[in-house]
């Protein structure tokens, strides 16, 4: 398995749609950087939030998921309040071959200021946009800007195509719009 690069990102982004809309280059011109890099690919968040709240005082059930414990806050910048976090998506739309493994990294701009984007991979045949999870480990609010760059996506190609894709095997979350609260 195999790290791969810019040159490889590139072509699949242009002319197999694998990330749409594509940035061929880094933007960092006083935004978090975003685009394309050496070994990967820096995406945006959109300005979709949903930010975690205990209003209802519901319990956290992933076999249960109550989505009132989640307020929507559309907008260019959301503030997720201390030690709390937020989901939100990416602006990319990803369509990843089945012979190909992406692991989400967070940026260190955010890791630097105590806000963590949760590990993730991006399972072969799988498509949609990625929900991300911001979590905000200080004791102070935290503000995450929409349109810029959020998280870095590493691209693993295998040396053959898996047996069951994620696409063959009907995933939950295959397709996504949105953010994405929890499916059993």
């Amino acid at each position: 398995m195999s790290i791969m690069s810019d040159k490889w990102i590139r072509e699949q982004a242009l002319n197999h749609q694998m990330i749409s809309p594509f940035s061929d280059r880094q933007h960092r011109d006083g935004v978090i950087s975003y685009g394309l890099s050496s070994y990967g690919y820096d995406a945006r968040v959109s300005e979709e939030f949903k930010i975690f709240t205990d209003v209802d005082s519901v319990t956290v059930d992933p076999k249960n998921f109550e989505p009132a414990s989640f307020v929507d806050r559309p907008g260019p910048i959301c503030i997720i309040p201390p030690n709390s976090f937020a989901l939100a998506r990416t602006v990319e739309y990803f369509r990843i071959p089945e012979d190909v493994l992406v692991i989400c990294l967070g940026k260190s701009t955010y890791a630097r200021c105590g806000i963590i984007v949760n590990v993730t991979p991006l399972e072969p045949g799988w498509e949609g946009h990625v929900t991300l999870e911001f979590s905000n480990t200080t004791p102070l609010p935290a503000k995450i800007y929409a349109n810029e760059g959020a998280c870095q996506f590493l691209f693993f190609q295998g040396n053959e195509r898996c047996e069951v894709s994620y696409k063959d095997r009907k995933g939950k979350y295959m397709k996504q719009e949105g953010v994405t609260l929890p499916k059993l």
